[in-house]
């Protein structure tokens, strides 16, 4: 897959490519994962009520890493329902996501806590 056209700040190809898997359908293009990307992005400054995209470079590394992750697992669902059925069955796409949105939701609970968010500095 090639890379971003550098429109998603918080997640690379490298990030993606490992959560979408092997079986991705190269139909999903790159214009496609920077969109989804952006939106990811978006959501996340709403829920922080911060601009981490453009105050990436202030941000503590262990944070950072959080954010990037959810960016690329959301482009990973993205990718996978994209068409499901180019992975092995319906089942192993179904898993993937099923995996995906939990971690999601557990960083975003996280990411919503006070504490994670003075010790951020957002608060």
């Amino acid at each position: 897959m090639a890379a971003f056209t550098n429109t998603v700040m918080l997640a690379d190809t490298t990030d993606v490519d490992g959560f979408m898997g092997l079986n991705v359908a190269a139909g999903f293009t790159e214009t496609m994962q920077d969109l989804v990307g952006v939106y990811a992005e978006a959501y996340l400054c709403n829920l922080l009520k911060y601009d981490a995209v453009t105050n990436w470079a202030s941000l503590n590394a262990v944070y950072k890493l959080m954010l990037s992750e959810y960016v690329a697992r959301s482009i990973a669902i993205a990718g996978i329902m994209y068409d499901p059925n180019s992975y092995t069955d319906g089942i192993e796409a179904e898993n993937m996501v099923t995996v995906h949105w939990s971690r999601m939701l557990q960083i975003e609970e996280v990411l919503e806590t006070d504490g994670v968010q003075a010790f951020m500095g957002l608060n």
